[in-house]
């Protein structure tokens, strides 16, 4: 389907589109498309921009990442279809692993998810082969691998499960999300909160890390709050500023 980049909602329906051929492929579950859904109902509420709070928290993210000695990245079907190009230009700049890690483990859906990243320049992606578990999940989530998340010290996890961040946090990690959802278990949960969309927000993070100096990303963490950060993320979903003729 063409889209005319002239299209006043151009972004979001390339979006949608993505969705739907991830779904078609066997990449994203069908209850994807409902999470897809549910998050561009708070982007709306955004204005369908970035605002301040998450512009602050993708620096905090990127200074996590920046400081981490064990960075890994989890990517679900969602995740890659949306944003498979700006998850591998984020690991060009730093050393971070690739763990596809999905929640609906149909047959051979994690080896399409692992060749999709790696037809868009991804290396050495892990998921394929979990040989650990995350203690106190029993769905598929908890499946991991041990030179990936289960090893790592700090993890980005877009769009996530608010069960899986928990448990991660609980394992001592530093759990980074993107999560349009200021409200949701998963936002509440992690460490830092990026409630912006997962394109904007990968961005970002990723321009974050220009020029980045290991007292800097320390001083950056030190200040922020995500409790505070997740406040501000939700007032600034105001429909009478954002669209004061409603």
């Amino acid at each position: 389907m063409h889209i005319p980049a002239s299209h006043p909602r151009h972004d979001s329906l390339v979006a949608r589109e993505r969705i739907v051929m991830g779904m078609e492929k066997g990449l994203v579950a069908k209850q994807g498309l409902i999470a897809h859904g549910r998050g561009e109902a708070f982007d709306y509420l955004l204005g369908e921009r970035t605002c301040p709070a998450a512009k602050k928290a993708a620096v905090c993210a990127g200074a996590c990442l920046f400081l981490a000695e064990r960075p890994v990245i989890s990517v679900n079907g969602n995740t890659a279809v949306l944003a498979a190009d700006k998850i591998v230009q984020l690991t060009k700049k730093l050393p971070a692993m690739i763990e596809v890690n999905v929640f609906h483990r149909a047959e051979g859906r994690v080896e399409k998810l692992v060749k999709f990243m790696e037809d868009a320049g991804a290396q050495n992606v892990l998921g394929t082969e979990p040989d650990e578990r995350i203690p106190g999940l029993e769905h598929a989530r908890g499946l991991c691998c041990g030179q990936g998340i289960h090893g790592a010290d700090v993890v980005l996890v877009p769009l996530e499960d608010g069960d899986r961040a928990k448990a991660l946090v609980d394992m001592g990690k530093k759990v980074l999300t993107i999560d349009l959802n200021p409200l949701s278990r998963t936002s509440r949960t992690a460490t830092v909160t990026i409630v912006d969309e997962l394109s904007r927000a990968l961005e970002n993070i990723t321009l974050s890390l220009k020029d980045m100096e290991r007292e800097i990303a320390a001083m950056i963490i030190n200040d922020f709050d995500n409790n505070k950060n997740l406040k501000e993320s939700l007032a600034a979903m105001d429909l009478n500023r954002i669209r004061p003729n409603l």
